[in-house]
């Protein structure tokens, strides 16, 4: 049984409290696949570190990695009472367990206040990511369900951005 936190929209704010220890992948990443295993393992310490470790596919909750930005796989972050830091070094087991034990996150520069993933700012990237979401889902309906050429879903969208700017406009 893993040890591994699994968090998504309904539960990301756990990480507020406590320190942490989370990662964001997606099942495909060879990157990522590559420190499972270490990852779970640093799971397996985690209550001897006195943390929690966690985990966030980006392909399931696109909301929450808008929320944190993440723009290359894996990213990790260091949480501690919701001062977050990321975690650029080495992803070794035994790297990840010194990172903890001797408190190298001290040593590394906070996201900024306004990049915050609990700031009304990344409040609204996680609602763009979502939305982001929302059209590739439309899309691949009109597409595939519908059976409506690539070409022609693009022009409806560009029609609807038209009409809704022209709406907002007014």
């Amino acid at each position: 049984r893993s040890r591994v936190q699994v968090l998504g929209g309904s539960n990301w704010s756990l990480v507020l409290q406590g320190q942490w220890m989370l990662e964001f992948y997606a099942p495909w990443c060879a990157a990522c696949q590559q420190i499972e295993l270490a990852w779970e393992n640093f799971a397996k310490e985690s209550e001897h570190l006195g943390i929690t470790v966690g985990k966030v596919d980006v392909t399931q909750e696109p909301g929450l990695s808008g929320r944190f930005f993440v723009t290359t796989l894996p990213t990790i972050y260091h949480a501690n009472d919701g001062v977050f830091r990321r975690y650029r070094g080495s992803r070794t087991l035994e790297d990840l367990q010194v990172y903890v034990l001797e408190r190298k996150w001290k040593a590394v520069e906070p996201v900024a206040g306004w990049r915050s993933p609990s700031s009304i700012m990344m409040h609204g990237m996680a609602g763009l990511f979502h939305l982001s979401g929302w059209i590739r889902q439309i899309h691949s309906y009109l597409t595939g369900t519908l059976g409506i050429h690539v070409w022609i879903s693009y022009a409806i969208f560009f029609l609807a951005t038209l009409l809704i700017g022209l709406f907002l406009g007014l």
